[in-house]
């Protein structure tokens, strides 16, 4: 059978691609890395690490397994610390991840109000796309995700809880502005998934955006349609995050983003990552 601490040396050697620096982030020697990937190869009958050069790189055996290996291990720390956090909530602590616009708006909201509420609660807050939050909270290195949901995510074993809307709007120089004014104009794009949905906000009048500009920042965005380089999408957090008083926001009817607060795992939440759920969903409820 496995050994969680073979399986956690995996994991460790799969994230590094080095067992010297497996061996440091794990606090034990190299011979103990090798000696204990060896085991598990012993273990498993097929062989996981081969040498390349001075360095070593998985086999598609070793890696398959590291996959595995860094979701059992994340689950274990998980578990931990949910069954810390059944103490009190004075003891708690909760790690959330969500993008920046999120973390501009909703969050800090809901920090201080926890903060009031339980001052011995522990909040540790990740910047990251919600493809990218998902994964690590599949893997057990956050307890909750502040998402809103791409066609592409995987959605298997998550719990999500609605928390709000959020429009989308059309950022030009214009007031009272179109998307049917925009189709020979340059557009400014973001990451691969924002493209995408650029792409279908303008599908229905009929034309392709052309891409001039690529960002993600909500600043660089208003800034670049402020200087005439191009007109965007964002999002209303985005919005409330940072507001230029040179651009105008026209909100597209039919288009927005639902707003998620997601979990992995069997219910019940400890009582740590329930008060956060709890106070997502008050911060998301109140507008400035």
């Amino acid at each position: 059978m496995f050994n969680l601490v073979h399986l956690k040396v995996l994991a460790a050697v799969a994230r590094h691609e080095s067992v010297t620096e497996a061996a440091r982030e794990l606090h034990y020697s190299q011979p103990s890395v090798s000696h204990h990937l060896s085991r598990l190869e012993a273990t498993t009958g097929v062989r996981l690490v081969q040498r390349v050069g001075r360095g070593i790189r998985l086999t598609p055996e070793g890696r398959l397994l590291a996959n595995r290996a860094a979701e059992i291990v994340g689950r274990v720390d998980a578990a931990s610390t949910e069954l810390a956090a059944q103490v009190g909530l004075q003891a708690g602590q909760v790690r959330l991840a969500a993008n920046a616009s999120a973390l501009a708006t909703i969050v800090p909201k809901a920090a201080g109000a926890l903060a009031g509420a339980h001052p011995g609660l522990q909040l540790s807050l990740f910047d990251r796309h919600p493809v990218e939050a998902l994964q690590m909270l599949r893997h057990g290195e956050i307890d909750v995700a502040l998402v809103f949901h791409h066609a592409d995510a995987p959605l298997e074993g998550f719990r999500f809880r609605h928390i709000g809307d959020d429009p989308i709007h059309l950022i030009s120089r214009q007031a009272g502005d179109s998307l049917a004014n925009h189709r020979d104009s340059a557009w400014i794009g973001g990451c691969a998934r924002c493209q995408e949905e650029l792409i279908a906000v303008c599908r229905p009048a009929g034309f392709t955006p052309r891409l001039g500009s690529l960002s993600d920042d909500m600043v660089v965005v208003q800034s670049l349609v402020a200087a005439g380089i191009g007109v965007a999408i964002l999002p209303g957090l985005a919005l409330r995050a940072h507001r230029r008083p040179d651009v105008h926001a026209t909100e597209l009817v039919g288009f927005g983003r639902r707003i998620h607060a997601a979990t992995y795992g069997d219910p019940p939440d400890p009582p740590a990552v329930a008060a956060v759920l709890a106070a997502l969903t008050e911060a998301a409820e109140t507008r400035d």
